[in-house]
């Protein structure tokens, strides 16, 4: 599968604004992009905010083809529902993605990096099973230093290219780390960082990183 894979430092960082602004920003520039939600909780708005940003071109159930209805790492969904996480389906339904589709495929991770998928295996685990480069999703806000790195150093041992950071900010009132955190985290992790305005409609720039290989 060529794409790129997107993670984040915790649940609710803005993996999937972010996957919609790239999603949008390569098929501006006729790179037939296909944003992937394939393991989802809750309500079905990520999927949909997916499949709008990719024209429609690919269905909210195409987009997530393992949901739980309960908002809970998949592992406790699992458990609550009594059965077993369905690797199978997942690893058939994107078979038939990339059967499908041209792409290159935006896949997008549920919740943060270590989110437990079942009693042994992770985020972690099933990134390395895809194989693609990764790109880290972080709020832009105090504490994202520590949960950064952390993420950071955990895809490092996996031996998956990092692209770069993604620094969302969250609300229209930074705190003063928002104007610290970029510099920092470039220096410290030696990644590129891109900083995305609150509520940014479109991406500031589309750096060549950014453009899957």
């Amino acid at each position: 599968m060529k794409g790129i894979f997107i993670t984040g430092t915790d649940t609710g960082v803005g993996k999937s604004y972010f996957t919609a602004l790239l999603t949008r920003a390569l098929r501006a520039k006729s790179i037939p992009a296909i944003p992937l939600k394939p393991i989802s909780a809750g309500d079905r708005a990520d999927a949909i905010l997916l499949s709008e940003a990719a024209g429609g071109t690919v269905s909210p159930a195409e987009i997530s083809s393992v949901h739980f209805p309960a908002p809970l790492s998949p592992y406790a969904a699992s458990i609550m529902e009594g059965r077993p996480f369905p690797w199978g389906v997942l690893r058939e339904k994107l078979r038939q993605i990339e059967t499908n589709y041209l792409g290159p495929f935006l896949v997008e991770g549920v919740g943060g990096w270590r989110v437990p998928l079942d009693p042994t295996l992770s985020v972690r685990e099933w990134a390395q099973e895809l194989a693609l480069p990764v790109v880290v999703v972080a709020r832009n806000t105090l504490g994202t230093l520590n949960h950064t790195l952390l993420t950071v150093d955990s895809i490092r041992q996996t031996r998956l290219p990092i692209l770069g950071l993604i620094l969302n900010e969250p609300t229209a009132s930074p705190d003063p780390s928002t104007f610290t955190n970029p510099a920092i985290l470039e220096e410290l992790t030696r990644l590129p960082v891109l900083s995305l305005p609150h509520q940014a409609a479109d991406l500031p720039t589309l750096p060549g990183w950014l453009i899957p290989a």
